[in-house]
C-alpha cells in the first residue's frame, strides 16, 4: 500500500506541472492488482515494458484485492486486475468493481466461452481440472467427471476441501451440465469414495496418492508441472503419478480460466486496456505457457511440453460464465452433502 500512496502522491505533484511534462511521461504507467505473486508475472510486466515503454505498478495478494478495490472506491489506484479462477473473477465484478472492456483484439483473438457476455473480463489462460492417478494401481487412462462417484472407487480418491475456488468450479461445471438434483446425487457418491476428509491443496493430493493412501486424485494440470520440472523435493510424487485429463459425458475436460478485468476507476484506462490487449498477444502467450504452465487462449500458441504431455486437451465447451452462475449452488450442495465432514 505504502508503494501506492507513493505513487498517488507523485501523481498529484505531477498534475501540478502538467504543462511541463511530456505525454510520454504523464501516461507511462499502468496500476496492477494481482493474485498471481509478483515473481511469476513479471518477466511478463517487463516484456510489455520493453514493448510499449509503459510502466508496470504491481500489487499481489492471495486474497481481498476486490474488497480493497471497492474500499477504495472512486480513490483506487487499480487499473488492470488479474486473477487466477473463475471464482475470483466473479467476486470482482459482483463487488462493482470493474468496468467492460471495449477491445476488438479480446473479440477477435479470445474464443467466446472464455469471455464475459457483458465484457468485464476475458481469460488470458486456461488450466484444467484432472486427475493424478497412480501409476501402479490405476491402469485405465481415460475416466470421466460422472465416473468418480461409482463405488469401484470407494475408498480410492482424495480431494482438497470442497468449498475450495478450484473444486467449486468443477462442481458448478457440474451443476451447469447436469442439474442440482443430479449433482447432488453425485456429489454423494463422490464423497462416499472418499480415502479420507477432504484436506490440504493440489501437490499434498499427489503425494498421498504416491504415498499408497488413494488411488486417484483430483488437481489442477499445473501443479503436476511444477512437481515434475521445478520442485525437486516433490518430483517423487510426480514420478508415481501420472495425469489424466477426465471429461463429462457427452463434453471435454473441464478448464477454468486466469483472467484479467479492467478497475471502474482506473485512473490509466488506456494504458490498462493496451495491457489487457498485449496480454493476448503472441508474446504474453507463449510466456504464460512456458512460464506458467497453463494452456493459451490464443489458437497457434504452443503449450508446454510438460503439460501438452498429458495428451491433447479437448476443453469442455460450456462457457465459463455458466460456471460462475451455479458457483453459489455448488457450494450450497456441498454443504448439504456434508462433503467436507
Amino acid at each position: 500500500m505504502k508503494k501506492f500512496r507513493a505513487f498517488t502522491a507523485t501523481a498529484a505533484l505531477l498534475c501540478l506541472t502538467c504543462l511541463t511534462v511530456t505525454t510520454a511521461s504523464a501516461d507511462g504507467e499502468v496500476n496492477v492488482y494481482s493474485y498471481r505473486e509478483t515473481k511469476l508475472i513479471q518477466p511478463l510486466f517487463d516484456a510489455f515494458t520493453r514493448d510499449t515503454g509503459i510502466k508496470v505498478n504491481v500489487v499481489s495478494a492471495s486474497s481481498g484485492l476486490e474488497q480493497r478495490m471497492k474500499a477504495e472506491g472512486a480513490n483506487s489506484p487499480a487499473d488492470v486486475l488479474l486473477t487466477v479462477d473463475i471464482g475470483r473473477i466473479d467476486e470482482a465484478v459482483q463487488a462493482g468493481v470493474t468496468q467492460p472492456v471495449i477491445s476488438e483484439v479480446l473479440e477477435t483473438i479470445i474464443p467466446p466461452q472464455y469471455r464475459d457476455p457483458n465484457g468485464h473480463w476475458a481469460g488470458i489462460s486456461m488450466r484444467a481440472r484432472v486427475i493424478y492417478a497412480s501409476k501402479e494401481r490405476v491402469k485405465q487412462d481415460a475416466i470421466t467427471y460422472e465416473e468418480l462417484a461409482d463405488p469401484k472407487w470407494k475408498g480410492k480418491i482424495c480431494i482438497r476441501s470442497g468449498q475450495h475456488i478450484y473444486n467449486n468450479a468443477l462442481f458448478a461445471a457440474y451443476v451447469a451440465h447436469h442439474g442440482e438434483a443430479v449433482a447432488e446425487e453425485w456429489l454423494k457418491g463422490l464423497k462416499a469414495n472418499l480415502a479420507q476428509k477432504p484436506s490440504g491443496g493440489d501437490r499434498e493430493t499427489a503425494r498421498d496418492v504416491a504415498a499408497g493412501k488413494c488411488d486417484i486424485g483430483i488437481g489442477n494440470t499445473y501443479y503436476w508441472a511444477l512437481m515434475n520440472d521445478k520442485e525437486a523435493d516433490k518430483k517423487p510424487w510426480a514420478e508415481a503419478t501420472k495425469v489424466i485429463l477426465p471429461t463429462f459425458e457427452g463434453g471435454g475436460t473441464h478448464v477454468n480460466l486466469s483472467g484479467v478485468l479492467l478497475a471502474k476507476h482506473a485512473p490509466n484506462k488506456a494504458n490498462g486496456v493496451k495491457l489487457i490487449n498485449w496480454l493476448a498477444g503472441p508474446t504474453a502467450q507463449q510466456m504464460y505457457a512456458d512460464s506458467n504452465y497453463e494452456y493459451p487462449v490464443r489458437a497457434g500458441v504452443a503449450a508446454n511440453p510438460t503439460i501438452a504431455g498429458y495428451g491433447r486437451l479437448n476443453a469442455d465447451p460450456m462457457p465459463i460464465a455458466k460456471i460462475a452462475a451455479n458457483r453459489k449452488a455448488a457450494s450450497t450442495l456441498v454443504d448439504k452433502v456434508g462433503f467436507d465432514n
